[in-house]
């Protein structure tokens, strides 16, 4: 899939969440991205969140950088 429509995606899923409280946005995105999104899709994601040029919502970017966490410790 291409970076372009994955960052759509996840801010997609970012703009959903943007209603609740920041930190419970962050986390219910990241969430979101950690049950509904293919492996491959979530290092995608990940690696996009490295880019200057990436499209993702501050938002998104906090909770892509919560899976890079996760994918650092597991």
């Amino acid at each position: 899939m291409s970076p372009d429509k994955l960052a759509y995606m996840a801010n997609q899923i970012g703009r959903f969440f943007a209603s609740q409280p920041h930190e419970q946005a962050v986390e219910s995105t990241a969430d979101h991205l950690r049950q509904f999104w293919d492996p491959r899709m979530r290092s995608a994601i990940v690696a996009q969140l490295a880019t200057e040029n990436n499209k993702l919502d501050p938002l998104v970017r906090e909770a892509v950088d919560r899976l890079r966490i996760d994918a650092k410790t597991s």
